[in-house]
């Protein structure tokens, strides 16, 4: 996509922390801070799987730490609201199936620690930003998690009853001349109590949520699609499997910028389609925030034992000189172990990074 030519509509995605997929990548990332959190240089891989009533863990890990996650697993399913006594997925009768197991040495021998450790793995891995909004992030991806926050935050106040974990929304931006000028689509699916009447969800979400959520760029005569097919009282895992990963577009830039296709959550920083995609997104604020660029758009590939990234490539799609800015993003450490000292990325962290995009939260060592 050209921002200085495009025109037309672009629409991206987000998910609910109660989503499937997130329930997966949220019990992924808490296994994940649980090793860091008693030994800060544990390898971790750890995925989740989620259905019915049974979660399943299995991964890679290697680490002085001992935890037990069945106590884990139950806190967050809990503190997701999936409590309801007529759901098979309830906090307290899930069924845990613990198929984790050590990281291989012949990953081990090649990783290693400090500034010259070697990537866990080869891959390729793509950093974003422009200037379409304050945290600098598309205005579709953003609003789009702007309607799943706030939705979550009614939720969690209790001010809403009928509300349950699962949902997600959908933004559709009209753009001329590569800027954005109007919301012209919402989609919005909420999970709901049974016996809530359709219309009352329908005008809450038109005149309470889309207002708030979408601040500025409300207007009454957006087209919204409102739980389009019809009650959604069966959600979370008992609707639909769950699985870590899953949801890699919704976590980085919601399509309008390219992913190198590793899925972050559950992983230690060792790996760098994690630990190095936070550092490209980082590297591409730093060209759009010293105006290089409007737009920039950083990939760096690494293999897999090698400190040093074996390319690294930034296109600033025509809106500024993507020489000069591959020059700029070039003064900066790509090793492993030089991100992961410039963001403390031994801290236990990650459960902060599950829900609502990995970016854009000014809490975040990498959106500084």
């Amino acid at each position: 996509m050209s921002s200085t030519r495009f025109d037309g509509q672009f629409t991206s995605e987000s998910v609910s922390s109660g989503h499937p997929d997130k329930v997966a990548d949220l019990i992924s990332d808490t296994v994940l801070d649980a090793y860091l959190q008693q030994d800060p240089v544990s390898r971790v891989a750890v995925e989740t799987l989620v259905k019915d009533n049974t979660v399943v863990l299995a991964g890679e890990v290697s680490s002085r730490a001992r935890i037990d996650p069945e106590p884990l697993v139950r806190a967050v399913v809990r503190d997701l609201g999936y409590i309801d006594p007529a759901c098979a997925f309830h906090a307290d009768r899930i069924r845990l199936i613990n198929l984790i197991g050590a990281q291989s040495a012949d990953i081990a021998q090649g990783v290693g620690l400090g500034h010259d450790q070697g990537a866990g793995d080869q891959g390729h891995v793509f950093g974003f930003a422009c200037d379409e909004t304050p945290e600098l992030l598309p205005l579709p991806i953003a609003l789009a998690h702007a309607i799943t926050r706030t939705l979550e935050a009614y939720r969690r106040a209790g001010r809403d009853a009928w509300l349950r974990p699962d949902a997600k929304s959908q933004v559709t931006v009209r753009y001329e001349h590569g800027r954005p000028v109007e919301v012209v689509a919402v989609v919005v699916s909420t999970q709901h109590a049974s016996g809530k009447p359709q219309p009352e969800i329908h005008a809450w979400v038109r005149d309470v949520l889309l207002p708030e959520a979408l601040g500025p760029w409300h207007r009454p005569d957006i087209t919204t699609f409102i739980n389009p097919t019809g009650e959604f009282v069966i959600g979370g895992p008992e609707g639909d499997c769950g699985l870590t990963g899953r949801k890699i577009i919704v976590d980085t830039y919601g399509g309008y910028a390219r992913h190198g296709g590793g899925a972050f959550s559950g992983k230690d920083a060792s790996k760098v389609d994690r630990s190095a995609a936070y550092f490209a997104r980082w590297v591409a604020r730093q060209i759009v925030s010293k105006g290089i660029a409007t737009h920039a758009e950083v990939q760096i590939a690494y293999a897999i034992g090698t400190a040093r990234p074996v390319a690294f490539h930034v296109d600033t799609r025509g809106t500024g000189d993507n020489a000069v800015a591959a020059d700029f993003a070039a003064k900066f450490d790509g090793r492993p172990g030089a991100i992961i000292e410039r963001f403390g990325l031994l801290r236990p962290l990650y459960t902060r990074t599950t829900n609502h995009g990995h970016f854009g939260k000014p809490d975040l060592p990498w959106e500084i």
